[in-house]
């Protein structure tokens, strides 16, 4: 289906740091790619770059074959922060209804991406008064509405139960059957073993670019957690 994203020698300067070094890599459309890596490794970064809220040194970035933050790309694009962008003084419904309106969609929409986090029962609650991992899914249900081809969302299931992850995963799977493109950035090992590609990034390099299977026929290894950790040993690219 070609891909949804291509960047290419992608450099990222921050005062004296390199945040991204020469990074090249694409994302395939309808795939589910986890952007693995530890905690300033670059992925943030990486993500804005892709959205167009970072400024690229050198390199290109094209989404959906136009340059990343084209005016074009804003509904074709969810986008889900470590920190949720909602409304604490709204209820559930009200926030996601709120959005519904300026994207175009209607109380039918607003209502089945709802019940896809599994917030129907919160949906009366005043988002202040939620859980951590509840906000994350309002927002999550905000990135959903509409019909963006192409969903970023950084580490969106930090702080919930396994059995909510677990409901998640298959709801980013079951997006992904349906043509939708999806990056989803984690610094858990155990997360990169439900993707169907992976982006390993470590100091700001592309350690890897491939899907899971071939990770780990490369490396020879079973786990993605010992094929990251091959990879940094021996300094394969």
């Amino acid at each position: 289906m070609g891909n949804v994203v291509s960047a290419r020698h992608v450099i990222v300067q921050k005062d004296t740091t390199t945040a991204l070094n020469d990074v090249s890599f694409s994302l395939e459309a309808g795939k589910v790619t986890g952007l693995i890596g530890p905690s300033g490794s670059g992925k943030t970064t990486l993500i804005r770059s892709i959205v167009g809220a970072q400024k690229v040194t050198s390199g290109t970035v094209t989404v959906l074959g136009k340059p990343a933050g084209h005016k074009s790309l804003r509904s074709q694009l969810g986008y889900v922060t470590q920190l949720p962008a909602i409304y604490d003084d709204l209820t559930v419904r009200q926030n996601i209804r709120y959005f519904a309106t300026i994207m175009g969609c209607g109380k039918a929409d607003a209502d089945k991406v709802i019940e896809q986090v599994d917030l129907t029962a919160q949906a009366k609650q005043v988002v202040g008064s939620l859980s951590g991992g509840q906000r994350a899914r309002v927002s999550l249900a905000v990135a959903l509405l509409g019909d963006a081809k192409l969903l970023i969302l950084d580490e969106p299931t930090v702080g919930l139960d396994p059995l909510l992850r677990q409901h998640l995963w298959q709801l980013f799977k079951n997006l992904a059957a349906e043509g939708k493109t999806l990056l989803i950035s984690s610094h858990v090992m155990d997360e990169a073993e439900q993707c169907t590609n992976l982006l390993l990034l470590r100091d700001g390099k592309v350690l890897s670019d491939s899907t899971k299977e071939q990770l780990l026929a490369k490396t020879n290894t079973k786990t993605v957690q010992a094929a990251f950790l091959k990879l940094v040993e021996g300094g394969q690219s």
